[in-house]
């Protein structure tokens, strides 16, 4: 029994029209198969064209290689096995790959920045597939435009994350060959929208168990799943509720003898801190419940400086020192947890560990706040954790409560680019980027619960 997943209609319908029509687009939500079935066509056609030099292109140079050349098994390389090597051509890194029709050179590059497409000036180009194509410079996909013109069979393979209805990219190409394709069927403009529910390689109940980690009335579940065509206006966490906040009571009760009554059992701790110069310093204390199941944010510091009032790196230090060590009073585990802290400012970090050894926590262990995978990925963490009903934020803090019910996406970023979160100080926005640090390095252990 193949291990493979077969093809939708849909999705070989596509592929099939890809032997005919100069310019195919593939639009739609994440984990749609848009990637691998660009790739199969891709393939396809240059194994039979004469042309000598195509293009897999993408935002980077590393995105091109990633999803076009490799894409998990899947990719040219792993199609064309036994008779493709990489090298260098004309200083470019390439793709040579023997066919039934000569050899053929797959050049791999980068698009974002406008001068990007000076890297292909020159080339006369056959195939071209560009991945995430509407995140790429628009100069760079006019200039593979222009290089496809010689081709003797002209082809431009491109997929898309749904960006806005006015960007600029559905204005100015989509929507011009839309038309002339309504005004003549053999124009040769192959277009198709896909969404996760075309990948037959993930199952319905794995599909049902993703949908709940989104708030379906969202601008992203409509962006990612439903891959419509959204704005990036509006609150982030519309799934954010009354439901989120807990009495500082139901957490932890300090009792006449001095001892507490701790109602809720935590196995883990961690504190993340924000740095800040004109805008808030923060420092947010999360404790995990058995097998990850919650985090509760416990209690925070926060501290806006004025003019006038400022503080520098040290008092800052001891004064987040101060507040961890009254709660390892409450939890003694708290004593050798890991503090995430603003990885951009390593004299801080110096100046906090000083703090934390000189009130008698040499135990805990100080880190740079995980940023790899992006705030995106930081912000979707939260969504899924507040969607799902397992993230707490203590009543007490305010601004917390206050940043994630005003977090907004900034609609011009989005437009020009990307989610953007709005940070102009009209929310404390620093309150999240602390809470997120402390929570982030935990991302695989809570989506396992």
């Amino acid at each position: 029994m193949s291990k493979y997943a077969p093809f939708t209609k849909k999705q070989a319908a596509y592929i099939r029209r890809s032997g005919s029509c100069w310019l195919n687009v593939a639009e739609g939500g994440k984990r749609a198969g848009k990637n691998v079935i660009n790739i199969i066509a891709f393939a396809m056609n240059i194994e039979v064209t004469t042309d000598k030099i195509h293009l897999a292109a993408g935002v980077t140079h590393g995105t091109a290689r990633m999803n076009i050349i490799d894409s998990n098994g899947f990719g040219l390389k792993h199609y064309f096995r036994g008779r493709c090597r990489e090298g260098k051509y004309e200083g470019l890194d390439a793709l040579f790959i023997m066919t039934a029709k000569g050899e053929k050179i797959v050049l791999i590059a980068g698009g974002q920045k406008i001068n990007d497409a000076a890297r292909i000036k020159g080339f006369s180009l056959g195939c071209v597939y560009i991945t995430e194509a509407n995140e790429c410079h628009k100069t760079f996909i006019q200039e593979c435009f222009d290089r496809t013109l010689a081709a003797g069979r002209r082809r431009i393979f491109m997929d898309l994350n749904p960006k806005p209805p006015r960007h600029w990219f559905y204005q100015e190409i989509e929507s011009v060959h839309k038309e002339n394709q309504s005004k003549d069927p053999n124009y040769g403009y192959n277009y198709q929208h896909f969404t996760i529910a075309d990948n037959l390689s993930i199952s319905d109940d794995r599909i049902r168990e993703i949908i709940k980690t989104y708030d379906q009335k969202s601008q992203w579940f409509k962006a990612d799943i439903l891959g419509k065509r959204t704005t990036a206006s509006g609150i982030i966490y519309t799934g954010f509720s009354k439901a989120v906040e807990i009495d500082l009571k139901d957490i932890v009760e300090k009792l006449p003898e001095g001892t507490y009554d701790r109602k809720i059992s935590f196995i883990d701790f961690s504190v993340g801190v924000d740095v800040g110069g004109t805008d808030a310093t923060v420092a947010t204390l999360n404790g995990f419940t058995s097998g990850y199941s919650q985090v509760v944010a416990i209690d925070g510091y926060y501290h806006k400086q004025g003019i006038e009032h400022g503080m520098d790196h040290a008092q800052y230090a001891a004064a987040i020192a101060q507040f961890v060590l009254k709660w390892t009073k409450v939890y003694p585990k708290l004593k050798t947890c890991t503090v995430f802290c603003e990885s951009a400012d390593k004299l801080f970090r110096q100046a906090l560990r000083k703090a934390l050894d000189d009130v008698g926590l040499q135990s805990m262990i100080i880190v740079p706040s995980y940023k790899k995978e992006g705030i995106v990925d930081r912000i979707h963490l939260q969504e899924i954790l507040i969607n799902q009903g397992r993230k707490k934020i203590a009543s007490h803090m305010r601004q917390w409560l206050d940043a994630y019910e005003q977090a907004c996406w900034d609609e011009k970023e989005y437009l020009e680019k990307d989610w953007v979160r709005v940070d102009d100080g009209s929310y404390p926005v620093d309150c999240l980027d602390s809470d997120e640090y402390s929570i982030q390095p935990f991302k695989q252990l809570l989506l396992a619960a």
